[in-house]
């Protein structure tokens, strides 16, 4: 008789659990994703876009069995820039230029979309809202209860092993670590993606292309005194634009990190554009239809990743501000590396399995968050211990190495197994 394959109980259908769905199948385990979303998100112009560093990449198309499916899907992020702009004199010079930067720019519903897609059909149970998880006495197994959000049945699911991809805010994680606090930036950020398919030769896409040449390969960092943005540019005619504000925490309701905006902030932060950057950009901030705010927290490295046979990836395993384009690249190589150890060990040795995991990970996505942490401040224009306070305009040029993505630890080489 053939034996059954172990099973994983999956919490959130993000790119950080369809990941892990991936992963598991290609180790030869069985999954389920329970995912409170209604259904799959769409690819509409509002959202946001991401940056693929070369090793997630190389695991995204071991996933879709279809070369260059991933590259032909997203956009080359070629050069690394910083910059600063004179919001009085309306002019730009470079601080720090990189021109190896081998990233690819994403938009996250379309990465989300090939990643599900490339999934056997109902390994994701949409609409199923996780209530709580119980290990049993002998650590063998889990059972996860969930509401199915359309008829209110509560169901039970038991599986060898739960993998909590539930987000920043994860109440899997905060069973465990219920003291713990996500740590607010300091700043929150603006950001939208303007879609100006059919509209290619209009005076504002015609501005932007002049203002920022290399729109289409370059990740622009555009620096101002206590203030940044960034700005690059996605597949099917969209630009991506972010701008960082430094103000008080402001007082979030529900579970999420983004913050309900008004038609009198997005007013204010048109006239704001116009004040601090150049007039081709406060265009495109303008032009662009429901911008929104993520208020930015991070969180200090934990001190482990899995309890009994419980683990932590993506996000609810390290929350951290997006100044090093790492949340979604660690959250794929979080999958990656957990498919690998239960491959490696098999279902009998799952201790061991996920201490692996463990060690793998937990030193390199420790150093990320808080190296992300560092860059954020650097380009807020917020205090250091180490060092004075950044100022673009008078930077020196060891000062503006700091702000260069491949400064990141672990940029190029991050492990991802151990024999």
């Amino acid at each position: 008789m053939k034996a059954s394959k172990p099973k994983a109980v999956v919490v959130g259908g993000s790119i950080a659990g369809i990941s892990c769905a991936h992963a598991l199948q290609a180790a030869g385990w069985e999954a389920v994703v329970l995912e409170k979303s209604s259904a799959p998100p769409t690819g509409s112009p509002t959202g946001a876009g991401l940056g693929l560093d070369p090793m997630a990449r190389k695991f995204i198309d071991s996933w879709l069995h279809q070369p260059h499916l991933l590259h032909n899907t997203t956009l080359p992020l070629t050069i690394d820039q910083n910059q600063v702009t004179d919001g009085e004199k309306k002019i730009s010079w470079t601080l720090a230029r990189d021109e190896d930067f081998n990233f690819r720019a994403a938009h996250w519903a379309g990465l989300h979309g090939l990643l599900y897609r490339a999934l056997p059909p109902h390994m994701v149970l949409w609409g199923h809202l996780f209530l709580s998880f119980c290990v049993s006495d002998d650590k063998a197994s889990v059972k996860v209860t969930a509401r199915v959000l359309q008829t209110g049945e509560i169901i039970e699911i038991v599986g060898d092993l739960l993998i909590a991809a539930d987000g920043c805010l994860s109440k899997i994680r905060q069973s465990f670590l219920p003291d713990l606090k996500l740590r607010y930036s300091g700043y929150a950020a603006w950001r939208g993606v303007l879609d100006f398919s059919g509209d290619e030769n209009s005076d504002i896409i015609v501005g932007i292309r002049k203002a920022y040449p290399e729109l289409g390969k370059c990740l622009y960092f555009d620096l101002g005194p206590g203030t940044h943005c960034v700005l690059y540019e996605l597949l099917n005619k969209r630009i991506n634009w972010i701008w960082y504000v430094n103000q008080p925490e402001p007082e979030l309701k529900g579970n999420s990190v983004t913050m309900k905006v008004s038609n009198d902030m997005v007013k204010k932060m048109h006239t704001d554009a116009e004040e601090f950057w150049l007039p081709e950009l406060a265009r495109v901030m303008k032009e662009t239809k429901e911008p929104f705010v993520n208020v930015i927290y991070d969180c200090d490295p934990l001190e482990h990743l899995f309890w009994n046979n419980v683990v932590l990836v993506g996000d609810a395993a390290h929350p951290t501000s997006p100044h090093g384009l790492r949340s979604t690249n660690m959250s794929i190589l979080d999958a990656a590396v957990l498919g690998k150890c239960l491959q490696k060990w098999g279902s009998n040795n799952l201790h061991l399995a996920l201490k692996e995991f463990e060690s793998i990970r937990l030193p390199v996505i420790s150093k990320q968050v808080l190296h992300s942490r560092r860059m954020g401040r650097i380009k807020q224009g917020l205090a250091l211990p180490d060092r004075r306070t950044f100022d673009p305009k008078a930077a020196t040029m060891e000062d503006c190495q700091e702000l260069q993505q491949k400064m990141m630890p672990f940029f190029a080489n991050a492990p991802f197994e151990l024999y």
